[in-house]
């Protein structure tokens, strides 16, 4: 793994590097590699080393992973991150975790208001916009908004989401 700030090839523009968690994230990253750095994803890099996932998310994808923060894995009853982690578990952790992964590289631009998105796991996820806000609606009708869009990295894009997201099964 490369450490320091990463160069810019200077062709990316304004999408060079975002802020997430106290650490910039570079397009010249895999998706893991950027979520290292940041802090508010401490709990989403703990699960996806504990599903085996590590390894598929560094692939040349491309992929879109709507990465929720350590706060909304706090926001599922007592115990539940604790107890998905388990080896177990790990068919279920996999399960919710490749839920929240889609394959393509998709920019909130691109994510239309009512689209229907396919996700690894098998299960759909509905885009619902207004204005600059973008929301997913999971399979059991929760409802997740991404707080900071167009994460880019070498294999894909994040986009930061507030709320764990659950599929039906």
């Amino acid at each position: 793994m490369k450490s320091g700030a990463g160069m810019s090839n200077g062709s990316m523009g304004a999408s060079a590097g975002v802020m997430v968690g106290g650490a910039m994230m570079t397009p010249d990253k895999d998706i893991v590699a950027n979520a290292l750095g940041s802090s508010d994803h401490t709990t989403l890099v703990a699960a996806v080393k504990a599903a085996d996932l590590v390894s598929t998310l560094q692939g040349p994808g491309p992929f879109t992973v709507f990465a929720p923060t350590n706060a909304a894995f706090g926001k599922l009853p007592a115990g539940t991150v604790e107890t998905l982690v388990k080896p177990e578990n790990k068919a279920t952790l996999t399960k919710i975790l490749t839920y929240h992964v889609v394959p393509g590289r998709l920019t909130a631009m691109q994510l239309k208001d009512g689209q229907t998105l396919t996700t690894v796991e098998g299960e759909t996820l509905t885009v619902m916009k207004k204005g600059n806000s973008v929301m997913l609606r999971d399979a059991k009708g929760g409802m997740s908004t991404v707080t900071i869009p167009n994460v880019i990295s070498s294999n894909g894009v994040t986009h930061v989401v507030d709320t764990v997201l659950m599929p039906a099964q």
